[in-house]
């Protein structure tokens, strides 16, 4: 994806902000912030955890109000005292907790703001200009009005933030994060809404970590550093990767997905093997094995039982079927505590509810996991206490911080940096992250990447849950792909990269189409059907369907193969536009390359016959595949 800019050069500023601060309390989060948005543009608002990102954005927002500074909106300026202010000057902000009422329909979260008005509601009305706005975004199908917001996707629910902002006619849109748990696809749906937003003449603001994303859909960007404008409105197109990250953290970090270090050793002992893991209904069949060492990413869209699995892993959720053993021995899933004993520790997803308690102390926290191994009655800290003091030396956290009475008076990434030592105090053989590094800014990732190195050189299986692919590319020796509740690759992340990642991980069901047509081809002409992603002299299949063994191309969904080492070499070494015949082995396979309706390339779609069989027009089989590959 490629940003166009829509905004001129020249283009009206919708919003000017001059030298805003805001204290809180002691902590002054702005000191000085500067910020402009032109009509018709996507700006980027970057910087570290704690910069001062999400409070400038609440101060345009009307959550807050500044305290010195200029805030000019369409030509005025303007103090805003709350949300209805802003609203109704048509400012909105779309955040990423969406603020859904879960118990009302679509339609009446769409249009909450008339809720509260005197007077009868024309829901008729309210429905035409529903459906008028999903029209404007290009999703006139996507929202069903009358269910209630609980049963929606993340990605649905979002549509409903959007929609619900237009509907108060909004000029200013704030997107706080908006991609954070988004799959790939519905990533790409999203900045075709942003796109049209802005092509509609909106200025739109975008608050994100996720630097690939921000080249990719932004026109200018700029950068907070510790409250204070660092880089003002710089046109993305002028910028590279390490100049933004230079801003953002005032240093360069290098390669922070260097992994050379956690490579283990070939002969190294299994740590955690799972065998047909079953926890209804969101697990289904789910294997893989992690050795001691190694870095393991568990990959798949958003609802493909990535967290259900390591949650029944770990006890949290009840098993229906399969095995799980730790070292060797098996797992029982009584509880997180039997877990916990034998060596497992679990970094879950949902930081602020699955992770901490607010209102104990940082030493508090750090040792929750230590109190649910201990047996017997006393609480034995002491045992703990030289190793607390290691751990804090590791963080950067100075020893009187220990004390401090909440979790929440730090940010983010060390929240999550002292969750993962809680883990270490115990020295786990298996430690499992949930999305690890979501909502923490580039410079604490890498300190987190640097954290899973140096405890996987220790010799600790390390299991990676993420929806970042680049992420699990970089940090994972190994990745597991799954998809619809079942495990379907296991390859080295050497081999994969972000698109191959996706087309693996793309649900069963949305491959309907491409398995009917497999189905259909070798069923009717007696032999064996793929999709394969193609590069150099290795493949890796998608899909296949045999109904002849005798036509088996020698791999099957999920497997990687060199050619060489295939039943068909010959064929997907020329990939010529006809039926290439095997020198041994009797098959002849045509294979045929498809791409999406936006150009993108999909792989190969091939079909295999055993000797003897009557060979189809190649121009034929072609035609059916272009069409299947159409509606992908």
């Amino acid at each position: 994806m490629v940003a166009e800019s829509q905004a001129a050069p020249d283009a009206s500023p919708l919003l000017v902000m001059r030298g805003i601060t805001k204290t809180f309390d002691r902590t002054r989060a702005l000191g000085g912030a500067d910020f402009e948005l032109r009509e018709g543009e996507i700006h980027g608002l970057l910087g570290a955890n704690g910069a001062g990102k999400s409070t400038l954005s609440k101060v345009i927002a009307g959550h807050h109000a500044f305290e010195d500074g200029t805030m000019r909106y369409r030509g005025h300026d303007i103090r805003l005292r709350g949300t209805r202010d802003a609203l109704r000057i048509g400012i909105g902000i779309v955040m990423q907790e969406t603020s859904l009422v879960p118990d009302l329909s679509v339609l009446e979260n769409i249009f909450l703001p008339e809720l509260g008005r005197s007077g009868r509601l024309d829901r008729r009305a309210m429905r035409r200009s529903g459906e008028e706005i999903l029209a404007s975004l290009g999703q006139a199908d996507s929202l069903p009005f009358d269910w209630e917001v609980r049963r929606l996707s993340s990605a649905q629910k979002q549509l409903v933030e959007i929609a619900k902002a237009l509907g108060v006619r909004a000029k200013l849109l704030i997107f706080d994060e908006p991609t954070a748990s988004l799959s790939p696809g519905e990533v790409e749906r999203l900045f075709d809404v942003m796109s049209r937003l802005r092509a509609s003449g909106r200025g739109l603001v975008f608050v994100s970590h996720r630097l690939e994303e921000v080249f990719a859909i932004t026109d200018r960007v700029t950068v907070l550093r510790e409250g204070r404008t660092v880089m003002a409105a710089k046109p993305t197109a002028e910028l590279t990767q390490a100049e933004l990250i230079r801003a953002m953290v005032g240093a360069e970090l290098g390669g922070i997905y260097d992994r050379a270090e956690t490579k283990p050793a070939v002969a190294a002992p299994v740590a955690l093997e799972v065998e047909h893991l079953a926890s209804a209904p969101a697990v289904r069949d789910v294997s893989f094995s992690v050795r001691k060492g190694e870095i393991l990413g568990l990959g798949g869209l958003v609802g493909a039982g990535r967290s259900e699995t390591v949650e029944a892993v770990f006890g949290l959720r009840p098993r229906t079927g399969g095995t799980v053993r730790l070292n060797g021995r098996p797992l029982k899933a009584e509880s997180p505590k039997t877990a916990i004993r034998a060596g497992l520790g679990f970094v879950a997803e949902d930081r602020r509810t699955q992770n901490i308690v607010p209102d104990l102390s940082v030493k508090e926290n750090l040792l929750l996991a230590h109190l649910g191994a201990r047996r017997g009655f006393l609480c034995g800290y002491g045992a703990r206490e030289k190793k607390v003091e290691e751990l804090l030396a590791g963080l950067g956290l100075p020893q009187e911080r220990l004390l401090d009475s909440s979790m929440l008076n730090f940010s983010g990434g060390m929240q999550q940096k002292i969750i993962i030592a809680r883990w270490l105090l115990l020295d786990p053989s298996v430690l499992i992250l949930d999305e690890p590094t979501k909502g923490v800014d580039i410079g604490t990732r890498a300190g987190i990447y640097q954290m899973l190195r140096d405890i996987a050189a220790r010799g600790v299986a390390v299991v990676v849950v993420s929806s970042d692919f680049e992420e699990l590319l970089g940090l994972s020796d190994r990745i597991v792909v799954m998809s619809d509740g079942r495990s379907i690759a296991d390859l080295p992340s050497a081999m994969l990269d972000e698109e191959k990642l996706t087309l693996l991980a793309a649900p069963r069901t949305s491959m309907a189409r491409n398995t009917e047509l497999l189905n259909a081809l070798a069923r009717e002409h007696r032999g064996a059907g793929f999709w394969a992603l193609i590069e150099d002299d290795r493949l890796i299949c998608l899909n296949a369907v045999v109904a002849d063994p005798a036509a088996d191309p020698g791999f099957k969904a999920g497997e990687a193969r060199a050619i060489g080492e295939t039943r068909i070499p010959a064929a997907l070494a020329q990939r010529a536009p006809i039926f290439v015949p095997e020198p041994s082995g009797g098959r002849t396979t045509l294979v045929v390359p498809i791409t999406s309706p936006r150009g993108h390339d999909l792989g190969w779609v091939g079909l295999s016959l055993s000797s003897g069989e009557a060979l189809p027009s190649p121009e034929a089989i072609r035609a059916r595949i272009d069409t299947m590959a159409a509606t992908l």
